[in-house]
């Protein structure tokens, strides 16, 4: 395959079923994915294909928050290039698409957990403590069937901040009269 002549788009319903196959070529890097997953999550995948064939995957997963969203996070998942074409510069090119989809969101950061981290510390991400991403370990981590814990899973959390956290300030009622 000539890998100079890849596109990078946003995934459409006709691609949920190579975007599946692709992610289940790699079980013990990432966790599988249902179809119906896939597909209701259709708006938060981009593919690589050549010759309109999907040969690379990113989606993205917005972290909840309690109460007003103030600082929301978003975890890259589910990166996932045909193993013949690895180390070609797809995955890069598609991380680098997916933060730019993200971006638009304005979130403070985005978040990944990987066996790769140095593949993400070329992008600019940094490690970070799993304690401090609790609300992503309550989100998915925790209901994860591979391990016994979070913490003692062997992904390593990473982070790219995009901006400096919003201040909450605090009115004042002046009681003075």
């Amino acid at each position: 395959m000539n890998t100079n002549a890849y596109t990078i788009r946003a995934a459409g319903f006709n691609d949920a079923e190579a975007i599946y196959k692709l992610i289940r070529q790699y079980p013990r890097e990432l966790l599988p994915r249902p179809i119906n997953d896939i597909v209701q999550n259709m708006d938060r995948f981009l593919v690589c294909t050549i010759n309109d064939k999907v040969v690379g995957t990113v989606s993205w997963q917005i972290l909840p928050e309690i109460g007003a969203s103030v600082d929301p996070t978003v975890e890259i998942k589910s990166l996932a290039v045909l193993r013949k074409l690895r180390q070609k510069g797809i995955g890069k090119q598609l991380v680098t698409a997916a933060i730019e989809k993200i971006k638009e969101l304005k979130p403070l950061k985005i978040i990944v957990l990987t066996f790769t981290p140095t593949f993400f510390k070329h992008i600019g991400f940094k490690k970070i403590s799993k304690r401090k991403l609790m609300h992503k370990i309550y989100a998915g981590c925790i209901n994860c069937a591979k391990y016994d814990s979070p913490f003692t899973c062997p992904e390593v959390a990473m982070v790219l901040t995009l901006r400096e956290p919003f201040l909450k300030v605090k009115k004042h009622r002046d009681n003075t009269r």
